[in-house]
């Protein structure tokens, strides 16, 4: 067991708090929904970016490279100042969807480069151009720009040409729980000598304005000295803590109060507000702050001229002891003793001795860590507003969430993007858990209950999609994603933790029992669900269905079918303790096959889902006139069919005979009433295969998703079929509705236009589908062989199949004979400057045709599923 190892256990058996400190900022707390008080609910006008540094916020906080406590009550971030920008670099700048056209965007270059799960060691690194950062090119280039047009990104402004701009890493190592070591190191890249601010600060999240604490707490300064300063934070809710800093050029106090003044033309109450060391720094003028020695904001400032490709450092510490010489040796040695450790934790982990390969699987693993955020709500709270501030408008009683009353939310949650996503996401949350149960199970675990606590879902047993719309539907993947983790830990464990899967299942039963009341208004079996996730993938919103029908969908349907079966392998897996599982696992094998007879159309008088002469799954709209209209679309609509499949091995029946009675009964049953079967060979095999696509169906499904004409590109399985490059019309109640292959970015606004669903490769439905091949590989072994690529002669099997998935899909991330990555495209800064050629982006999907990374830019997210594709793939290599 690795000494991180030892700190995970220590943390969740014992009473050592070690993520009690961790990087739980967020990347963007202005224009979230959070913070919206509109009676419109334009939260991306509500609190903009330029606000940002003037106004206090409600429910959390953000900052750059930063960490907070698990309340964040005490946060802690870098802020920069290179002599040329109109304000300080607090936080990252990016795009509204009135300026990016491909919505919103980030705009900054930065990188998580490494992290523990208990987070005694992390590193960030953010580059800072030297020049103005030109807030203003950005804008109006992009905005200008049409969705037919590339994003304008930061470094098409030259801003980091000849190298000049500073890498600025961050880094902290904990000496203990309470002991936090923090190292700020700038790197001027240039040919030329420059000017950098560092202003390293520390402030307490406002409560007392909203009357969430009776007794405002303090920063103070406590000693000052020629080596190091010390300032204490009293707070009587998290305790005193002292932050000492290595003598600085001075030291900087204000509050955390909103510059009224400045915002709302409200004269302050007093001049120290949240924005006052902007001012004061970019004109060099202190005065204000001579006599101020305490508040609730503070940063001691650092001017450097940095010569060429030279560095300088700043030491800071923050803990909860009283320490004499803060900055001494230890200092040092507790950064060099987490580094060793962090790398004997990942050398556990990651077996490929492929160095690119083992890069990219610790950024990714480290991505997962850094996006882990403080996320807080409280509905009613939110809508009603609180004491002592203005009153929100009524419309808000009847506008955004306003149906979640029972939603409270103050949690550490997994984000899928800390800048474009700050909030979590119901059906991204179950992706990231699966790499997160390789670096941290217990973690995992917990994420995957949290949201199926009465506290998130609500009584009638709906998940929270996300805080723009938590009443929207995305893919309940909650209960396959449990199974992933919990397999993760059982091999590595070699136990099982069935108190874990029970938990789950108990209330999974619940959503469950949700989707089938709510989402299959026919009763007939075939599901709803609207966009499900899938944003532009319709060529109508399938939130909004035209011409008054009913969208039957097949993605809905297989992603029920699919459910039934995770539900039915948690029972099995219960039941071997438990027999009272038995009974369940029967109740969601028999739900199975009714989901896959109405798919499959097989009643008399009913229209399924399955097109015969095309060979694919498409939706169909059922008219108010009785009539139906198949939405042909070759999408990843279709292919989710291949989602549900499941294996059973027969010696399980040895320990569950009561399951293994009720199954073939019912399977005699269905045969005597010439009823659909969803076993095709009950006695002629060891194994039993369970498949929402009958063998020949399954067979025509895999041609095209196999064809690189249609869904396999050099990234992996596309979103949309290439054959839509021809673009697809269909008529809809006198209205036209269509679409067409778009590989790159949106070029429609539906869901905003920042994702697209029309052609690019998704990372996590890529995933998915290679353990769907290697599930009926399971069953099949060598005895079924398809064409890779379809149409070359060469025929293997599912195993083989799903291999070379994984080889695509690693291949975008790493580099070619040439050194270049497909991620990168064709910038040449990203492949072949030193400074960045080994630095990795984990985008939100990637271009159909080229592998390009598109979309959010730090989804690692679900995008980290690619560490344990490379883990799978690349084990000894």
């Amino acid at each position: 067991m690795t000494r991180e190892q030892k700190r995970l256990k220590e943390n969740y058996s014992s009473n050592k708090k070690w993520l009690k400190w961790g990087p739980y900022l967020s990347e963007r707390q202005w224009s979230t929904v959070r913070e919206d008080y509109s009676a419109n609910g334009d939260a991306w006008n509500y609190t903009t970016h330029d606000m940002a540094r003037s106004k206090t916020y409600r429910w959390g906080e953000d900052g750059i490279g930063g960490i907070s406590d698990e309340k964040q009550r005490i946060c802690f971030a870098l802020a920069l100042w290179n002599g040329k920008d109109p304000i300080l670099k607090e936080r990252l700048f990016g795009l509204t969807p009135a300026y990016g056209n491909h919505g919103e965007d980030v705009k900054e270059l930065y990188y998580y480069l490494d992290n523990t799960p208990t987070h005694s060691y992390m590193k960030y690194l953010y580059k800072y151009p030297q020049a103005a950062f030109p807030y203003t090119e950005l804008e109006s280039v992009n905005q200008s720009r049409t969705k037919k047009d590339e994003e304008y990104e930061i470094y098409d402004t030259g801003v980091f040409n000849e190298g000049r701009y500073f890498d600025v890493f961050i880094e902290y190592a904990k000496n203990n729980e309470e002991d936090i070591c923090i190292r700020v190191t700038a790197f001027n890249r240039s040919k030329e000598k420059a000017s950098l601010i560092l202003m390293p600060a520390i402030w307490l999240r406002n409560l007392w304005a909203f009357g969430l604490t009776k007794k405002k707490p303090s920063i103070s300064l406590a000693n000052e000295n020629d080596a190091f300063g010390e300032i204490k934070i009293s707070d009587t809710q998290t305790g005193e803590y002292s932050f000492y800093f290595q003598k600085p050029e001075r030291v900087l106090f204000t509050e955390n109060e909103t510059n009224t003044q400045r915002l709302y033309g409200v004269p302050n109450s007093s001049p120290f507000v949240k924005d006052s060391f902007h001012e004061a720094v970019i004109k060099n003028d202190f005065d204000l702050f001579h006599e101020k020695k305490s508040g609730t904001k503070c940063s001691p400032l650092y001017r450097f001229e940095i010569e060429p490709q030279h560095a300088v450092e700043v030491r800071l510490r923050l803990t909860n002891k009283k320490l004499n010489d803060p900055l001494d040796k230890n200092f040092e040695e507790v950064f060099v003793n987490r580094k060793r450790e962090a790398d004997e934790f990942y050398n556990d982990i990651i077996t490929t001795h492929d160095e690119d390969l083992r890069n990219i699987q610790r950024q990714a693993y480290s991505g997962m860590l850094w996006n882990k955020q403080f996320y807080y709500i409280d509905i009613p709270e939110w809508l009603k507003g609180d004491p002592g501030q203005i009153p929100p408008p009524q419309e808000r009683y009847h506008g955004r969430n306003n149906r979640w009353l029972t939603l409270n939310n103050e949690d550490i949650i997994s984000m899928p993007d800390k800048w474009e996503y700050p909030w979590y996401a119901a059906w991204d949350l179950p992706f990231h858990c699966i790499a997160l149960a390789s670096v941290d199970p217990d973690f995992a675990k917990g994420q995957l209950i949290l949201l199926l606590r009465e506290w998130y879902m609500n009584p009638y047993g709906q998940i929270p999609a996300y805080e723009w719309n938590f009443s929207d539907v995305n893919p309940p993947v909650q209960a396959w994603a449990c199974l992933q983790v919990y397999r993760t830990e059982k091999a590595k464990s070699g136990v099982g933790d069935t108190l874990f899967l029970e938990r789950i299942f108990q209330k999974l039963l619940i959503n469950f029992t949700w989707w089938v009341n709510r989402k299959d208004q026919l009763n007939n079996n075939v599901f709803e669900g609207g966009f499900l996730g899938l944003d532009n993938i319709g060529v109508f919103d399938r939130s909004n269905v035209p011409g008054g029908g009913i969208l039957e969908q097949a993605d809905g349907t297989a992603w029920m079918g699919m459910y039934c079966l995770d539900m039915m392998e948690i029972a099995l897996e219960l039941a071997q303790t438990n027999k009272a599982y038995e009974d369940l696992a029967t109740k969601f094998f028999e739900h199975f096959t009714y989901i896959a007879e109405s798919i499959n159309k097989i009643r008399e008088g009913f229209k399924g889902s399955w097109n015969e002469e095309e060979g694919f799954f498409y939706d169909v709209l059922k008219m108010p006139n009785g009539s139906y209209i198949p939405v042909k679309i070759r999408s990843l609509v279709g292919l989710t069919s291949l989602f549900a499949v499941h294996v059973i091995d027969k010696s399980l029946f040895k320990e569950l005979p009561d399951f293994y009675r009720r199954l073939k009964w019912f399977v005699k049953y269905r045969q005597k009433n010439d009823q659909y079967q969803v076993i095709e060979n009950i006695d002629k095999k060891d194994k039993i295969l369970l498949s929402l696509a009958p063998f020949k169906r399954l067979k025509k499904v895999l041609y095209a998703l196999l064809d690189e004409k249609e869904f396999l590109s050099c990234g992996g399985i596309r979103s949309l079929s290439k054959i839509h490059e021809k673009p697809y019309r269909i008529d809809i109640a006198g209205y036209e509705f269509g679409l067409q292959y778009e590989p790159g970015d949106s070029q429609s606004s539906l869901f905003g236009g920042n994702s697209n669903w029309r052609g690019p490769v998704w990372m996590p439905m890529n995933y998915l589908m290679v353990q769907s091949l290697k599930g009926y590989y399971q069953y099949f072994g060598d005895d079924f062989k398809v064409e890779f690529p379809s149409h070359s002669g060469n025929r293997i099997n599912l195993k083989l199949v799903s291999e070379e998935l994984e080889k695509r899909l690693t291949g975008i991330f790493a580099q070619d004979e040439n050194g270049n990555r497909k991620v990168n495209g064709e910038n040449e800064l990203f492949n072949k400057d030193p400074y960045f050629k080994n630095l990795i982006l984990f985008y939100e999907y990637f271009h159909g045709d080229t592998g390009k990374g598109i979309g959010a830019s730090h989804q690692t997210g679900w995008t980290g599923c690619i560490a344990e594709i490379i883990k799978s793939c690349h084990k000894d290599s």
